[in-house]
Order: C-alpha cells, then structure tokens, then sequence
C-alpha cells in the first residue's frame, strides 16, 4: 500500500501550473498518487522510476524541484541527492520511510532542502514544495549573473575582486566578512524586498542555520557603517530593501 494519505482533492483547487517537479520513486503507487494531486493543485509532476529515468527528465525538462524516495530498489537516495547538489542548486526533497533522526540529518547533511517522512500527506507536501520554492526562488537568477569586479552606489564603491569598501572620500572602510557578503548581496538586488531566509541563503548557502538571526547584527552594523540609513531600508512584514542606484563595473574576463 502506497504510503501517502491525500486530503483535500477538490477540484476547486485546480489552477494554472506555478511550477514543475521530477519525483524518483520506484513504487508505481506513489508515483501516481503524488503527481496526480500534484496536478490538481498547479504543480506540473513527472513520475520517474529509476535514476537514469530522473537524468533524462532533468535533461529535457525545466525543472523546478526533485521529489527523490530515499530508499530506492537498484539505488542509493542519498547519494543521488549528494551528486544532484554538486552540479546544481536545483531544490530537492528527501522522501523516505526512515524516521530515525540521524538519518533526517544526513539528508540534510547531503544537500537536501527538506525531509518528509512516509507515510505523509499530500497536503503536507505541497505545502513544503511551496515554501522551499519560496526560500529558493531567487537563486538561479542570482547565480546567472554575469561576474562583475565592482558596484557604485551613492558614491560608494564595493570592489568585489579585492573584498572592500571605499567610501565616497575615498577611503577604506573595514567590513567583515559577513558584512561584505551581505552588502555584496543586496548591491546584487537594488529595489527588491529580500527577507531575512534569502539573505542567508544568498549569503550563507546551506551551512546557515535555522532561527540564525547574523543578518539583522550585520544590517545594524552595515548601517552605522555606512552611515546613511536610507541606503538600506527595513520593509514592515517583509525583509530589507537596498535604496540605492547600483552600477555594476567591469566584467571579469574569463
């Protein structure tokens, strides 16, 4: 028996499609019961069985996230996701009959997004696809953008070859590491709101931390730094927004 409970198939909850998702499992059952509720609720599903299947659905389709079974018949779950995370950012989540918390661990240890364990449901799942793809909706824009080797903005200059700051007199202004990481970040997103979870992604990657609040003392230090609080505003109920007009100069030459 297929171990996932569906709850909520109405058909008013059809829409159009908001994103697209490769699962690789090799139970047929679940396959079918997973994107077929998938479906109804607007997000486009693709069943796969096997590992070479999941390859070539990558290969030929615009994916948005991997749904991947852990425990596979002819395969390693976890491994597949560690190499999936070597060459891509593509969002993944583990789902696996395994509830031992060691092993939600290493899961996550590999790159994964999120864990879900069987027997789950379906509503569960669509909310956890919807919330990853979320918190990651932002990186393959990000991670497309053409390297530059500085930003100027409101007589500021940001040189990212060489890490520093230079104010509009001219000077140096000290900045740690996770201070330049995060003005670099917002410079990379003049007048769009980011929220907190973005930031540490765009900053941190996967090593950050649930409830990791570095990025509010960074903003605070940043500001006095910069010593102009308009440059980067708070937005009530939503994140942070860079006021500034960025330039980006000179394109690293590959």
């Amino acid at each position: 028996m297929a171990a996932v409970i569906l709850v909520g198939m109405s058909e008013s909850g059809k829409k159009q499609t908001e994103a697209a998702v490769v699962l690789l499992d090799d139970d047929s059952e679940i396959r079918s019961l997973v994107c077929g509720y998938l479906e109804r609720y607007g997000i486009r599903c693709t069943g796969v069985a096997t590992e070479t299947e999941l390859d070539r659905a990558l290969a030929r389709d615009a994916v948005d996230l991997v749904l991947l079974d852990i425990m596979l018949s002819d395969a390693d779950g976890l491994q597949i996701c560690r190499r999936l995370r070597e060459n891509s950012r593509l969002p993944i989540i583990l789902l696996t009959a395994l509830a031992d918390e060691s092993d939600r661990v290493l899961g996550l240890e590999m790159g994964a997004d999120d864990y879900l364990t069987k027997p789950f449901s379906a509503r569960e799942l669509l909310a956890r696809i919807r919330a990853v793809l979320r918190r990651t909706s932002d990186q393959v824009w990000v991670h497309q953008q053409q390297p530059v080797d500085s930003f100027r903005f409101a007589g500021w200059v940001l040189c990212v070859r060489q890490r520093n700051l230079t104010n509009p007199e001219g000077a140096l202004v000290s900045l740690t590491g996770g201070e330049f990481d995060l003005l670099s970040a917002l410079a990379r997103h003049p007048g769009k709101v980011l929220n907190r979870d973005q930031l540490l992604e765009l900053t941190k990657g996967r090593s950050a931390q649930p409830f990791d609040r570095s990025v509010d003392v960074q903003l605070s230090r940043l500001r006095k730094k910069l010593n102009d609080d308009s440059l980067i505003k708070t937005v009530r109920g939503g994140g942070y927004l860079f006021a500034a007009e960025v330039v980006a100069e000179g394109a690293a030459d590959e």
